[in-house]
């Protein structure tokens, strides 16, 4: 038997898509459109936000466009769209744009998300520390002799979804300082072409949105053994004190898992009333964060439990 946290709700595309199938309305003052820009990290958990609202909307007419999140915000600050998901809050200058077009941003963050750091079925080398990723994406670690839980030797390469995504942003940021990346890093396009190309190749380590390890789960994983992909394990520090742990709810919970960034819904709906409105708030409402807590990997900004349970292996 091995134990188990899991975490429990205290509360008890580039490409346009539509829900049902509707067109746009072309009278925004009047119109149940929802037109959101979405960070592609978060896929998989918004696409069953946005259908599960608009089941209980049926007048609301979905409208996600899943694209970078770089793109995301563009769409949002020069007025694209009203509605936004992404990982960080609108920077003063944007903010001073968006109020040039007489309309104020509402943020609110609706979940903790995590990066999965994953290899090739094949490659056995799963323990790496966050000073030895920061040195990966600073170009001075491109040898997997290098790491110092590695057995694998030769060429090391990171990949990644693409230029303007968050996932650069966070490692440019959170783990080069604000300087530019460098090393063997390459971008692959989306989430699903990183696990593709780790799938093919056990000389790279892919970095994807954790919600993306999922596949067609309908609830969260409590082992990643199935996978056809190993998730590494990942401790704060090296050395002596080292803690290694898998992106699970728990450790996102703790903070024990070093590579989190938080999730932000942007609204600059002016309506008081409207459904733009309504799907902001039912992200952050006890039903969008049940939503979050049960069905994806994510951690939800609502109070939660944590409780042990025991399961066979």
């Amino acid at each position: 038997m091995k134990t188990f946290k899991i975490i429990l709700a205290a509360t008890a595309l580039l490409a346009l898509t539509a829900c049902g199938n509707k067109k746009p309305s072309e009278n925004w003052l009047t119109s149940d459109d929802v037109r959101v820009a979405i960070d592609e990290t978060f896929r998989p958990i918004m696409q069953e936000e946005a259908e599960t609202f608009a089941l209980k909307h049926p007048e609301a007419a979905m409208f996600p466009y899943f694209c970078s999140e770089d793109s995301a915000i563009r769409m949002l600050v020069n007025d694209s769209v009203r509605l936004c998901v992404a990982t960080r809050r609108l920077t003063d200058r944007e903010l001073d744009i968006v109020s040039s077009h007489t309309l104020k941003a509402l943020h609110s963050q609706i979940a903790t998300d995590a990066f999965a750091l994953i290899v090739n079925k094949n490659n056995s080398d799963s323990l790496i520390t966050l000073p030895e990723i920061k040195k990966i994406v600073s170009g001075e670690i491109t040898r997997w002799e290098q790491l110092s839980h590695s057995s694998r030797k030769g060429e090391l390469k990171l990949v990644f979804d693409n230029s303007g995504s968050s996932t650069v942003r966070f490692m440019r940021d959170s783990l080069c300082n604000g300087k530019e990346l460098s090393g063997n890093l390459f971008a692959q396009g989306s989430n699903l072409a990183v696990i593709d190309a780790v799938r093919e190749n056990p000389d790279i380590i892919g970095v994807v949105g954790t919600n993306w390890l999922k596949g067609k789960e309908d609830s969260v994983l409590t082992s990643f053994r199935n996978l056809d992909i190993n998730v590494m394990k990942v401790s704060r520090i090296g050395g002596n004190g080292e803690f290694f742990c898998r992106p699970f709810q728990y450790y996102i919970a703790t903070g024990e898992y070093p590579l989190l960034r938080s999730v932000y819904v942007i609204c600059t709906d002016p309506r008081s009333t409207s459904m733009t409105k309504n799907f902001y708030f039912f992200l952050k409402g006890q039903r969008g964060q049940l939503i979050i807590c049960n069905n994806s990997q994510m951690l939800p900004r609502t109070q939660v439990q944590v409780r042990d349970v025991s399961i066979s292996d």
